[in-house]
């Protein structure tokens, strides 16, 4: 909630702005003070907070999974492993449903992409003051928990999606092909002449269809994780004015919190499912 001593705007912007680390305007290093040192960072500072969840989240999920793997066995499995057992099914069932090419990779890839999204977005059901408060007692001025909020976290999975994409969409159809598929497609002729104008037409449709997948896939999982996130924040400034709004804020953060869980679910879903279909996509072969 927000302190006697901050007002409801600035309340919200210290919330929403990241532990940024980068070179300050006169050449030395360190932590930003605020959103205009941040921003007068540049394109190179990294956020920390960003960074520090996704790895520790990241870590969180291959211990879960290698604990799991080694606790199974041939007998009555445990209700971790029964757990386990049932995301693997359920990625793998999505995958066989999805995906028509033959790779190895995509199933722990689609595995992976989901879970450490779902926890990343799980962090958004933490109280919005409480890490934030934990790391103001160690001296940290800022700590954004919700890694999925940041857009360059969103940016940066979905460009890694891309790129596998690119690479697989050469590979599979080689070099001449990925190129006629960018060029002859959605108009075609048989006339040579009228074939060849309608190249860079073609090119530039397919470019700008090829280009808006990673900003769309990182902008849905950013978006809505954004707005949850503000809404919480909102929230959270209702406590400690009266007893009716306190009372008022429980209620509704319950209720945002129970419907939440719906909707950090369904985006870690939706983004496993486009990265499938997007190198099922990269996999599929034509005549040109």
């Amino acid at each position: 909630m927000a302190s006697g001593t901050q007002t409801s705007k600035e309340y919200i912007q210290h919330h929403l702005q990241n532990l940024t680390f980068g070179r300050h305007p006169d050449g030395h290093w360190g932590i930003a003070h605020g959103a205009e040192e941040a921003a007068e960072m540049g394109f190179w500072a990294i956020h920390l907070d960003s960074m520090l969840w996704s790895i520790v989240l990241g870590a969180l999920f291959i211990w879960i999974f290698k604990n799991a793997a080694e606790k199974a066995t041939a007998g009555e499995p445990s209700k971790l492993v029964n757990f386990v057992e049932w995301i693997v099914d359920f990625i793998d069932e999505n995958v066989r449903g999805s995906f028509t090419g033959k790779n190895d990779l995509v199933a722990p890839l689609a595995l992976t992409v989901f879970c450490w999204i779902f926890l990343m977005n799980l962090m958004d059901l933490v109280p919005v003051d409480l890490i934030p408060m934990l790391f103001s007692l160690l001296g940290v001025e800022y700590q954004k928990v919700v890694s999925t909020t940041d857009p360059n976290v969103t940016f940066g999975m979905s460009l890694g999606v891309f790129i596998m994409m690119i690479y697989y969409s050469i590979k599979m159809k080689g070099a001449g092909g990925f190129a006629a598929e960018l060029t002859m497609h959605p108009f075609e002729a048989k006339n040579p002449i009228i074939k060849i104008l309608l190249l860079p037409v073609n090119f530039f449709l397919e470019a700008v269809s090829l280009i808006s997948k990673p900003i769309s896939h990182s902008l849905r999982l950013f978006g809505n994780m954004y707005a949850g996130e503000m809404i919480f924040i909102l929230i959270a400034l209702m406590y400690g004015t009266s007893v009716v709004l306190n009372l008022t804020g429980g209620v509704l953060q319950f209720v945002w919190a129970v419907f939440h869980i719906l909707v950090i679910t369904l985006q870690a879903f939706i983004f496993m499912v486009l990265t499938i279909v997007y190198l099922d996509m990269a996999h599929q072969t034509h005549d040109h």
